[in-house]
């Protein structure tokens, strides 16, 4: 077997123009290929690395004035399509105004309700009852920190006091993922502002006039949403607005479309791939069957000395692998070269993490594969008609 390979590898040197042909041909086809390939992947995941960073992607707020339980909102939560789930209070009573504690510089505020496994907040981050989170834009102008206790408070004018809530400060959130000056907390102290409003007593924060909030049904104007990823949200949407019968907002049509787009391109390369490996295939069949034609005369010699049909066939079929090996390392060099030239030409702020030209370890694994199945598949019917060779055929043709 060694000194198969030596003769094999001895002969592809000694016609090395061929070779050379085989590899172009190779890089011909690949390096295109793995430069649309990778600029599929370098946009696309750009695209899309810009959406799942964008918690409000996922997001779907009910519009209108509508009447929700909390019943509604635990079988919003329990849905497969669901990732997170709380009510909304009525909008007119969002707006309190919060200070540090014991500092009397204050902001007005909208309040947001939120909760442990919002998108929104820090991974992994439990937000409790007497917890909160404030945008950035808040924190610069109040100077509040993490760890900072705030107070809440809001007025009527029916109500002889003000409703004063304390809450902790356990993150803040960049302007990207929270704007204006808003703060994040649970649903019950949007609740309770609300109860403030509706003029019940809230014994517990000092306002014992007002009606029994033991007597208070609590109906809530709507839901804010997020979907468990993107693939879902055109699903949620419609499931929420056919089972509660209200409008909802959410950014589903840029999501479809960025979807749809990958799909289409998925679709585009995999045609072009196919009609490309239908001529890489063709090329190397008859390039070669007219490798082992040539080299009728050497097969002989071999057969000649006692390498039999058993043994034969693998000398195309080795040197048909390292031509394989050989032009994939050019084309691989190739397309670093292509792409970083791509990468100069239409630098942009779309691909500054990711690149414009990406190709991942797995998808360069999965082309080395495929190429080198190709061209084993094809060396394999150019080594039948070599395991035929009929030295006495061949000498006797020479001879003539």
């Amino acid at each position: 077997m060694t000194l198969l390979f030596d003769l094999a590898m001895r002969d592809l040197w000694r016609q090395r123009i061929h070779l050379i042909c085989n590899v172009a041909i190779l890089a011909g086809v690949l390096v295109p290929l793995m430069v649309v390939f990778g600029v599929k992947n370098g946009v696309y995941d750009a695209l899309i690395g810009e959406l799942i960073n964008d918690p409000g992607t996922l997001r779907i707020e009910t519009t209108g004035n509508s009447a929700f339980t909390q019943a509604d909102v635990d079988e919003v939560r329990g849905w497969a399509e669901t990732g997170f789930a709380t009510a909304k209070t009525r909008s007119v009573f969002d707006f309190v105004n919060v200070r540090l504690a014991g500092v009397n510089k204050k902001r007005d505020a909208i309040l947001v309700p939120s909760g442990t496994g919002d998108p929104t907040l820090p991974k992994d981050l439990a937000l409790g009852p007497q917890e909160a989170v404030v945008s950035a834009n808040l924190a610069r102008q109040l100077d509040i920190s993490e760890g900072n206790d705030i107070q809440i408070f809001t007025q009527a004018t029916e109500r002889p006091r003000q409703l004063m809530l304390p809450l902790t400060v356990v993150a803040v959130l960049p302007d990207a993922r929270l704007s204006g000056r808003s703060i994040l907390a649970d649903i019950a102290v949007l609740d309770l502002v609300e109860a403030f409003y509706d003029e019940y007593a809230l014994p517990d924060h000092g306002i014992t006039e007002g009606s029994d909030i033991a007597t208070r049904s609590p109906e809530f104007e709507g839901m804010r949403i997020f979907a468990r990823e993107l693939t879902t949200l055109a699903a949620l949407q419609s499931r929420l607005e056919t089972r509660f019968g209200v409008q909802t907002e959410a950014r589903t049509g840029e999501v479809s479309g960025i979807l749809n787009l990958g799909q289409n391109l998925n679709l585009a390369l995999l045609l072009t791939a196919g009609v490309a490996s239908l001529g890489l295939s063709a090329a190397l069949l008859f390039g070669f069957w007219g490798e082992v034609a040539r080299k009728r005369q050497t097969l002989a010699a071999l057969a000649l000395l006692g390498i039999g049909p058993e043994r034969l066939w693998i000398f195309p079929v080795l040197q048909a692998l390292v031509s394989g090996v050989i032009g994939l390392v050019v084309s691989f060099m190739l397309f670093f070269v292509a792409g970083a030239i791509a990468e100069q030409m239409f630098n942009s702020a779309l691909t500054a993490e990711g690149g414009l030209v990406v190709l991942t370890v797995l998808q360069g694994l999965a082309i080395t594969a495929v190429t080198l199945g190709f061209v084993a598949a094809a060396s394999f019917f150019a080594a039948r008609s070599a395991a035929q060779v009929d030295p006495a055929d061949v000498l006797r043709e020479g001879a003539t």
